[in-house]
């Protein structure tokens, strides 16, 4: 049998993180590493352990132009030759997908090679990308039990938990310090490129409305777009807040583990990494997403009791001043939280799915010697 696996995954971290996690364990286990992408691999999937990165042609078709929609075919079309010759090449024995339309030429080439196909989904809503590649695979391995979009698909469905970086382990096992007495609040704030404006708007809002005693008590680290930092820095200066600022952190599950408290958005990657972590999060859901997926994700975390999901319109200035009062007043909320984000967490999803990528490759080669 051939010791190689092809992973293909949009070039975002949301899509490049699983991977990645499952790259090492399958590296560990003896497997080479293909890694089928596109171009913004090259600021997500710096430390990726592939042993060869091919870049993929691709696009995400628009529903508002016909001539776009046309561009965009005719460029997953491209991609799906290219593709095929990859895999012909490289003769993987299981081909992995982690989501995004630049898995849509790899997969569907290897699903019409007859080489097995995995499309594994971190959120709870059901990407489109993976919705036209769902039917054709081998199994659909999901983060959560419930999947939007599921219902009804013939495809052998496993849920795995969704798989989470090396950091983010070491991180979980740094258990949480809770706030007492006058110790100082470490709240972390991080958004992605289209969630840090938001947030750098609201919190210099919030804080100025706090009193200053609990702006004191405050130490915040915060992911903020570089145009948008030296506003933020004097503004949390003029209020006496001490705050680290940077547009990334590559230390992130670290210093998500510090923490007592996170505001951020609620992709799929933040929610897994916030539950294997163990730390509360207030979660703001991209408002604009096409199927709803934060809500969805943020759902789940919060009705286990591991944070609070608030709509990007209803957290207001005084909403955020008013919650992060009442946690500076009654911490054991926090701890408590803190304690249902962890229980709900999978961190041994990233060995959970490098099983069923086993089971996958080895069903073909016991298939084709028989």
């Amino acid at each position: 049998m051939s010791r190689t696996i092809l992973l293909s995954a949009g070039g975002t971290g949301g899509h490049l993180f699983p991977a990645e996690a499952l790259a090492h364990v399958l590296i560990a286990r003896g497997w080479t590493i293909h890694l089928a992408t596109d171009h913004r691999a090259e600021t997500y999937g710096q430390n990726f352990p592939a042993a060869e990165t091919h870049i993929i042609r691709s696009a995400t078709p628009s529903v508002k132009s016909p001539v776009a929609i046309a561009r965009a075919i005719w460029s997953l079309y491209g991609g799906y030759r290219q593709a095929k010759g990859l895999l012909r090449r490289v003769r993987p024995a299981a081909a992995i997908g982690f989501g995004g339309y630049p898995t849509v030429p790899p997969l569907l080439a290897a699903a019409h090679l007859k080489i097995p196909t995995i499309v594994h989904d971190a959120n709870a809503v059901l990407g489109r990308a993976n919705r036209l590649l769902a039917p054709r695979v081998s199994v659909l391995a999901t983060s959560f039990a419930e999947v939007g979009y599921a219902a009804g698909l013939k495809t052998r469905i496993v849920q795995t938990g969704n798989p989470v970086r090396e950091a983010v382990l070491e991180a979980s096992r740094i258990p949480f310090d809770p706030l007492k007495g006058d110790a100082p609040l470490r709240l972390v704030v991080f958004g992605g490129s289209q969630g840090a404006r938001f947030f750098s708007d609201v919190m210099p809002e919030a804080l100025a409305k706090l009193d200053p005693a609990a702006r004191a008590r405050l130490a915040i680290v915060q992911q903020c777009r570089p145009e948008d930092i030296d506003r933020v820095r004097a503004a949390y200066a003029a209020l006496g807040v001490a705050a680290e600022l940077a547009p990334f952190f590559r230390d992130l599950p670290a210093r998500i583990a510090a923490s007592h408290l996170v505001l951020c958005r609620s992709g799929a990657s933040t929610v897994s990494e916030l539950s294997v972590i163990g730390r509360p999060g207030i979660m703001v859901p991209l408002p604009h997403a096409i199927d709803q997926d934060q809500s969805v994700n943020a759902a789940v975390l919060a009705k286990a009791g591991g944070g609070w999901v608030v709509p990007q319109a209803q957290l207001t200035a005084e909403r955020l001043a008013q919650d992060i009062a009442g946690f500076l007043a009654a911490p054991d909320h926090l701890a408590a939280a803190a304690a249902a984000a962890r229980s709900v967490g999978r961190p041994d999803a990233a060995v959970r799915l490098a099983d069923l990528v086993e089971e996958v490759a080895a069903a073909r080669t016991k298939g084709m010697s028989s």
